[in-house]
């Protein structure tokens, strides 16, 4: 169904925003460059609620991580009622 391939698509693409969003920075983009802004803009409100919650462990953010797991979990949850209303 297309609604499905949408959700999937949506889903797919904040997945990759939030892969972007860890390795802007080791490619060395700038954060002025409107790319960098874009994807820092669309993904902040998820990832900042989580950093809260996470405790600190220094360089490492591992919010992106949980960010994609939770993501991961929707998404199948939304599938599936999406699943059990059309069928």
């Amino acid at each position: 169904m297309i609604l499905f391939t949408l959700v999937d698509l949506l889903f797919t693409l904040y997945f990759f925003a939030l892969l972007a969003r860890v390795f802007l920075p080791v490619l060395g983009l700038s954060p002025y460059d409107p790319v960098y802004q874009f994807i820092y803009r669309i993904t902040e409100p998820v990832l900042a609620p989580i950093r809260n919650v996470l405790p600190s462990t220094g360089a490492v953010d591992f919010s992106p991580l949980v960010a994609s797991i939770l993501l991961i979990i929707v998404q199948r949850i939304v599938r599936m009622l999406l699943a059990s209303l059309l069928f």
